[in-house]
């Protein structure tokens, strides 16, 4: 995690991922890359460059009072990283377009290791009918991401939890695991599975077990949580146990596909209290 992306739009949230993401370049000896995506009109005769073409007037006035207000709060945002932690580096960055566009050629063409990303918790019918910004980057970027929706202060991780079903594709997310651990070496790993009633605990437990066996991890906590779905269950086991980050691996389906295929890591994502790590299976 050398080069992490905090995408913001300036909203509490999204200071809290600033926040989050200094310090853990701090652990990593890495570097922040801010960038906020300008909401430009069409008709402007700006471009993400600084230059301008030909168009009404009132368009371009309305896009240089936007950019340089843009300019004087990533002014604030960058003095803010740098008070949290002098010795990481920050670059800002401001693009034009669609926010998720934007995001994704960054971590394209910048080579960014982590997304960090401050969102708001959604309710059921917000998520179905209006997916957000974090929805969107959650399911299509290519590196992790981690979720941030309350202040994390200081961002020690005691209590890490993976949730999984302990199927084979579980293994892909060990690597993300030890260097986490390695980052956080005084946590307490608790490997996850929820299921909907008692007659699943004992082989839940087998599967976290061999999972754990095959893997040599560390010392660990086996957990068993009963609930109706892993996207209930999760969030309230990490309550439960003051939980400070949850991993999961997610799919990424995008269209028809995720509509027939709900993926539960993009909703613990969207509603766990906790920092949410996801990376794609």
């Amino acid at each position: 995690m050398k080069h992490l992306l905090v995408p913001t739009d300036f909203s509490p949230e999204a200071q809290y991922a600033l926040e989050a993401a200094v310090q853990l370049a701090r652990h990593t000896g890495g570097r922040v890359t801010l960038l906020h995506v300008a909401d430009v009109p069409h008709s402007s005769g700006f471009v993400s460059t600084g230059g301008r073409t030909s168009t009404g007037d009132m368009a371009n006035v309305f896009t240089l009072k936007l950019l340089q207000a843009t300019k004087r709060r990533m002014h604030e945002q960058m003095d803010l990283a740098t008070r949290l932690a002098s010795s990481v580096p920050v670059h800002d960055m401001v693009q034009t377009g669609s926010f998720e566009a934007a995001v994704l050629d960054v971590i394209q063409e910048q080579q960014v290791d982590l997304v960090v990303l401050g969102t708001r918790a959604h309710t059921s019918w917000q998520q179905f009918f209006l997916p957000s910004h974090a929805e969107q980057v959650v399911r299509r970027a290519p590196c992790p991401v981690l979720t941030i929706k309350q202040p994390v202060g200081e961002f020690a991780v005691r209590h890490l939890v993976f949730a999984s079903d302990f199927s084979p594709e579980a293994d892909r997310a060990v690597p993300g695991l030890r260097q986490l651990l390695a980052l956080f070496p005084d946590a307490t790993l608790h490997l996850l599975d929820v299921v909907p009633g008692a007659n699943r605990h004992d082989a839940a437990l087998a599967s976290i077990r061999a999972f754990a066996e095959r893997h040599q991890l560390p010392p660990h906590v086996p957990e068993v949580f009963d609930a109706p779905r892993p996207s209930v269950g999760i969030p309230r086991f990490a309550e439960q146990a003051h939980a400070d980050l949850i991993v999961m691996l997610t799919h990424g389906h995008t269209g028809l596909s995720h509509l027939l295929h709900q993926n539960t890591a993009e909703d613990v994502s969207l509603h766990a209290s906790a920092p949410v790590l996801t990376k794609h299976a």
